[in-house]
Formats: C-alpha cells, sequence, structure tokens
C-alpha cells in the first residue's frame, strides 16, 4: 500500500511538470509570434495568439487544482511541498508572459494600417530575443533543478532592462523627427514594456528554482535597469 501511494504521488508531480512544460512551451511560442505578428503587421496571427492565451489560462487553472488536491490528499512536506508551492508560482508567471505577449498582439491589431517607422522595431526584435532567451533558459533550469543557471537568468536581467532604455531614447527621437510617428512609436513604447516586464516573470521563475533547490529564498536584492527602478507601471493588464 505504501509502495503504491509513493508511485501514485510521482506520477502526481511528474504530471505538473509536464503541465508546466507545456505552459513554457505555449508561451514562449506566444512571445516569439508576438514580435513576428507585430514587425510584419500581421493582424491575422495577432488574433491567433490572443486565441492561444485562452489554453494557457486553462492550463494554469488545471495546474492550481491539482496542486491544491494533491497538497490536500499527501500533506506533503519540505522538498516536496516546496515541489508544489512552486509549481504554482511557475504557473502564475507563465500566464502572465502570455497576457504580456497577447497585449503586444492586441497592439498589433490596434496599430492595424497606421503609418510605420520599420526601422523603429529593430530593437524592439533585440529586446525580445533576449526575453525569449531568458524564458527559455530559465525554463530549462527548471527542467533540470539547475540552480546556477537560474542565478546566471537572475543576473541577465539587468541587460534586458538596459535595452530597454536604449529603445525607449531611439522612440522617443522618431517621434521628435516627424510628428507623423508619434501614434506608432507610442504602439511601440507599451510593448517595449511588456516585453521588459516578460523579463522580470522569467527572473520570478529563476528565484523559484533557486528556492525548490535550496530552500532559501534569494536575498539579494534585484538588481534593476535605471528607467525600472523609476518606474511603477504594471503592464500586466488586458489594455496595456
Amino acid at each position: 500500500m505504501v509502495e503504491h501511494t509513493v508511485k501514485s504521488y510521482d506520477r502526481e508531480l511528474d504530471t505538473l511538470e509536464r503541465r508546466i512544460a507545456e505552459m513554457g512551451g505555449i508561451a514562449e511560442k506566444m512571445v516569439i509570434e508576438a514580435m513576428d505578428a507585430l514587425a510584419n503587421a500581421d493582424t491575422v496571427l495577432a488574433h491567433q495568439i490572443v486565441a492561444t492565451d485562452l489554453r494557457l489560462d486553462a492550463l494554469q487553472r488545471e495546474i492550481e487544482d491539482m496542486t491544491v488536491m494533491t497538497i490536500a490528499r499527501r500533506q506533503p512536506v519540505a522538498n516536496d511541498l516546496r515541489e508544489l508551492i512552486g509549481a504554482i508560482r511557475i504557473a502564475g508567471d507563465l500566464e502572465r508572459v502570455g497576457d504580456l505577449a497577447k497585449n503586444i498582439a492586441k497592439r498589433t491589431v490596434k496599430v492595424g494600417s497606421e503609418a510605420r517607422v520599420p526601422r523603429a522595431i529593430i530593437g524592439l526584435k533585440h529586446m525580445n530575443e533576449v526575453a525569449t532567451e531568458l524564458l527559455k533558459d530559465v525554463l530549462d533550469a527548471y527542467a533540470q533543478r539547475d540552480e546556477a543557471r537560474a542565478r546566471e537568468v537572475w543576473e541577465r536581467d539587468i541587460d534586458l532592462d538596459a535595452l530597454e532604455d536604449s529603445v525607449f531614447r531611439d522612440l522617443l527621437t522618431h517621434m521628435m523627427e516627424d510628428p507623423r510617428n508619434i501614434s506608432f512609436c507610442a504602439h511601440l513604447l507599451f510593448c517595449s514594456k511588456n516585453i521588459e516586464r516578460i523579463g522580470d516573470h522569467a527572473t520570478n521563475i529563476a528565484e523559484t528554482v533557486v528556492y525548490l533547490v535550496t530552500g532559501e529564498p534569494m536575498r539579494t536584492e534585484r538588481p534593476r535597469g535605471h528607467m525600472e527602478a523609476d518606474d511603477d507601471f504594471d503592464a500586466a493588464g488586458d489594455d496595456v
């Protein structure tokens, strides 16, 4: 009976990890495709991204329900309890990443046929590549329970903050050069903030991985870029 219970519990943990891996794959794909949609003015792809977010939301609810039921049935302690708490945290961060990718897709639809400044998107594409790398690396760190790799992601987030500062200045320059660029570049400013927030959620996941492995929270204050330190803007809402 004990052996059966242990195997059943292991299956539950394995299922949770597979669901998180599925969420990670969907979120990563949404982030990549959101930038493709914006760069190519692809409103069809943008609508697909918005629809995909529903699957991510459903997976998060499933993970939360499974975790709560597992805690209630098994009453885990120590490492096992950390695994379950970590699953809830990571699912929440991945759901927010999906929201942020969805926000970029919605911006693509709003921009529509407005006058575009193709060179203004170059910096945003670089930001998005860095954010995608952070997300991929931290999900790998979670899958491998790799504390060192998680800490590396945590430290690299400041690079994304620096890129956001650069993009912000570039977009302001485009706006000042020609007032006709203001509307399009304003949309891009919101998109850059969404991308920066994706990096923040990757950093959250990195902190969770360290907690899972060590049982201790990261005590070092998170590195922050200049704009982030002065900015309380929250880009996670649907209207951003």
